[in-house]
């Protein structure tokens, strides 16, 4: 028996040099380089981009403090509740780290805080961040 030929592909995905722009915006969202990802975003990247691990461009940007690049991918389409692939959401993601100014950008987009395993709601309790539940209506 003989191994079959591994079959050409066109899928996109697949190619190293789409994969390195990806790469790319992935690192430009966490930077805050809101100008140069909305930029690609309006060019054709998917708002709802997401790496290997599921985070998307807007998780990246919101866990990283960047309450501009947040703003930028919303009014793109992003999904503000776009879970990773462990159910963490861009919003809890914020609270984890302290980033009020992306919480309340992400609020705005429409992000639910009761969305995701844990929830921002479930978040802020662990962290005893009272102005926060009040902000969720979940005091």
């Amino acid at each position: 028996m003989t191994d079959a030929p591994t079959p050409e592909t066109n899928e996109p995905a697949h190619d190293p040099e789409v994969l390195e722009l990806a790469q790319k915006i992935f690192d430009l969202a966490r930077h805050g380089d809101t100008d140069t990802v909305a930029a690609y975003v309006d060019a054709g990247v998917p708002a709802n981009l997401t790496n290997d691990k599921g985070d998307s461009l807007i998780m990246l940007a919101a866990y990283h403090g960047h309450a501009a690049t947040v703003s930028a991918l919303l009014a793109r389409g992003a999904d503000a509740n776009r879970a990773n692939d462990r159910g963490q959401t861009p919003l809890a993601g914020a609270v984890f780290k302290g980033e009020d100014e992306v919480v309340r950008a992400l609020l705005a987009g429409g992000a639910d805080p009761r969305e995701g395993q844990p929830s921002a709601v479930d978040t802020a309790r662990m962290f005893e961040k009272r102005e926060l539940l009040e902000l969720f209506g979940a005091e």
